[in-house]
């Protein structure tokens, strides 16, 4: 195993982790996902949107090394670290560890969740559905904030009394990246009662039944990006056409002449070998 790939355990499970770019990734399930998340834990969920974005962003950088797992979320990056002779056993994507959350915890009246994200409505959508189909109230409350969320301290001041208020132990905060995974960063340090937090882009929409995501068979075989473009094109067609760049930085990854962005070489160096 190079210096690209370590290992990780927490109690008996073990699991590679891997390196792509200036970010590093963990082989686990959707299962092992809920599991290592027991004891609390931030999670992300990589895409090439996030790596475009950690190539410019320090902050987001930041955050991302901050994070306790890192899920893959993306059947490119999971191919390309293949390619790279650093293949992952297993990926799982937000839009399916969040419904699998609040499944094994249906009965669990310990845990609780709040929803952050999403369109005005959209959440509390989600947090209704949520709460029908598991048969109590685990989600116990929801806010779809405003496009400048993220810089505005009054309505963030007031969206963490609300999350405080409702003594929810899991976030899942969709917001789209950077802004979710900089606002966990940011203010999870304010939020005592919180012990996992969950930056998923859209699954708020997904849970609440506003977006469709694309057929299963398409998911399976890399094509959930042809469901988007064509149902979303002005959402998701700039943000596809970034790809491009991922594919180029990780041609020159495995030359052994990709160079991290300065405020990346931090996130390289410490996020590497610590164990859980």
């Amino acid at each position: 195993m190079d210096s690209s790939t370590v290992e990780r355990r927490k109690g008996s499970l073990r699991w590679r982790r891997a390196r792509i770019l200036n970010a590093w990734v963990d082989s686990l399930t959707v299962e092992q996902v809920i599991d290592v998340l027991e004891e609390g834990g931030v999670l992300f969920t990589i895409n090439p949107e996030h790596l475009y974005q950690l190539q410019r962003n320090a902050e987001f950088a930041t955050a991302y090394a901050n994070a306790t797992y890192v899920s893959c979320d993306s059947i490119y990056v999971f191919k390309v670290l293949k390619l790279l002779g650093r293949g992952l056993e297993h990926r799982a994507s937000g839009s399916d560890i969040v419904p699998a959350y609040w499944r094994r915890h249906a009965a669990d009246e310990a845990v609780t969740m709040f929803l952050l994200g999403a369109a005005p409505g959209v959440a509390d959508r989600a947090r209704h559905r949520i709460n029908r189909l598991a048969g109590r109230e685990i989600v116990v409350g929801a806010h779809g904030p405003s496009f400048d969320f993220l810089e505005d301290e009054q309505e963030t001041a007031d969206a963490i009394k609300m999350i405080n208020a409702s003594g929810a132990t899991c976030l899942v905060v969709g917001l789209g990246a950077p802004k979710q995974e900089i606002w966990i960063d940011r203010n999870r340090q304010k939020l005592p009662d919180v012990k996992v937090y969950m930056g998923v882009g859209a699954t708020i929409d997904y849970e609440a039944e506003a977006v469709r995501r694309a057929p299963t068979w398409m998911r399976h075989n890399g094509l959930e990006w042809v469901y988007r473009v064509a149902t979303e094109p002005r959402r998701y067609v700039r943000r596809y056409a970034r790809n491009t760049e991922f594919l180029w930085l990780a041609l020159l990854d495995a030359l052994r002449l990709y160079r991290p962005p300065e405020f990346g070489c931090n996130m390289m160096r410490g996020n590497t070998v610590n164990e859980v």
